[in-house]
């Protein structure tokens, strides 16, 4: 029988030893699963949360097994992490979260799993209270490297809060679809079907809400909203696209930062917007329909781009670790390997080098990428302007000021983590 612990074990499982991804798994064993929507908010919590908490539960698995979380089986290891995450994060019974968790086991390891969360029942191991990369890790489920970049990027006392703040639950962002509706009448149809919408801070057009299926939300069929970080949205005002614009977004999918920028450049624009694999160029099209807006779709390689002609405006919204979107998929806080981030950084170059070529003179290039370690950001750019010494850094209007190169924060912006650097080709 399905349950809403059988579909977050299976996702748990899925995610951590199969490198799937919770936005993938779980939404397709919730909708074959027809739980009940009190179940199936129990099932999210307990498979995002678990997610969460990877590196911690695993230390608290391993303070009380006589082998290694590593070796265990992989039903075992997603059985007692689920168990472990109920046992220390949530308010459930002991001998309930237990005896459920030990139920999800195969017969031949029931025994097995029972007696560690036992053992973590009766002496819950303390997380560690220490300052190093790794206690900060246990404590907020963001690997031992990654906690090391923030400190070098944000200093000793705010490194700990900002990765806490990548691994929580981030509120729903919608951005109005003002070539459908107006952002004030969107706000009012939310608020008339029962909805408390909390203004964004990074762009006008966004909202913010506590949970929900976009899907169900009232107008997401007639294209009157995108799903859509205030961050994402963020950097297509970076981009300063203006009405008539030739627009190329050369790593578009799913679509919303093409769709919202042909929303701008309006009729007499033109967005072209490029994936390097049908599927996901697919999906771009499928946004651009529903929001009822004209984009063309190319698959190409963008570090060899297909593409001819001059464009105004190149969006990079490049390939990377995706730490900044941890908030929606926990695993980014503790699944991207430090020993990665070389490879996609030259791959970022290439992108970026390779779309320069289609900007007009005088045209402007945004590069972003939603992470945060120096390899992937800053070294991109300081390679892309010795390669490419006919770019400039242009400044973009920040939160906090205008600069070429911003940093979004969640726990400063209430955002993804998201950088944004602007570029313009000397005539």
């Amino acid at each position: 029988m399905t349950t809403a612990r059988s579909v977050a074990v299976e996702t748990v499982r899925r995610v951590t030893d199969e490198d799937a991804y919770s936005t993938r798994v779980l939404p397709a064993l919730l909708e074959r699963s027809r739980l009940a929507p009190r179940d199936r908010a129990l099932a999210t919590e307990l498979a995002l949360g678990t997610l969460r908490h990877v590196p911690g539960l695993d230390r608290a698995i391993g303070l009380r097994a006589s082998r290694s979380v590593a070796r265990m089986s992989p039903g075992a290891r997603a059985a007692l992490r689920l168990g472990a995450y109920q046992l220390l994060f949530m308010r459930i019974p002991s001998h309930a979260a237990v005896s459920a968790s030990v139920d999800l086991a195969t017969p031949r390891e029931r025994g097995f799993v029972n007696a560690i969360l036992r053992r973590i029942a009766e002496a819950p191991p303390a997380p560690p209270s220490g300052p190093t990369d790794d206690d900060v890790s246990i404590r907020t489920g963001m690997s031992p490297w990654a906690v090391r970049e923030l400190r070098l990027l944000l200093g000793d006392d705010e490194a700990e809060p900002a990765a806490e703040a990548f691994g929580e639950r981030g509120l729903l962002s919608l951005r109005a679809n003002t070539c459908r509706t107006t952002s004030e009448a969107f706000v009012r149809g939310l608020r008339a079907s029962g909805h408390s919408p909390q203004p964004a801070r990074l762009h006008a057009d966004c909202v913010l809400l506590d949970g929900g299926d976009p899907a169900r939300l009232r107008g997401f069929a007639q294209g009157w909203f995108a799903v859509q970080d205030q961050a994402s949205a963020f950097v297509v005002g970076a981009l300063d696209a203006q009405p008539g614009d030739r627009v190329l977004d050369v790593c578009a999918a799913p679509g919303g930062k093409s769709a919202h920028m042909a929303c701008v450049v309006g009729e007499t624009g033109t967005v072209v917007a490029a994936d390097v694999r049908p599927e996901r160029a697919a999906l771009v099209r499928s946004t651009a329909d529903r929001l009822g807006v004209a984009v063309q779709v190319v698959v190409q390689d963008a570090a060899r781009p297909a593409i001819d002609g001059w464009f105004d405006r190149v969006l990079v919204d490049a390939p990377c670790s995706g730490i900044g979107s941890a908030r929606r998929r926990p695993e980014l806080l503790w699944r991207p390997r430090r020993g990665d981030l070389s490879s996609l950084a030259r791959l970022q170059v290439a992108i970026a080098s390779a779309s320069s070529d289609r900007m007009r003179p005088g045209g402007r290039l945004v590069y972003s990428v939603c992470t945060f370690p120096r390899a992937e950001t800053d070294a991109v750019c300081d390679a892309l302007v010795r390669h490419r010494p006919e770019l400039e850094p242009a400044p973009i209007d920040g939160p906090d000021g205008p600069s070429p190169r911003i940093r979004l924060w969640p726990h400063r912006h209430g955002s993804d983590g998201m950088f944004v650097a602007a570029f313009r080709k000397r005539p």
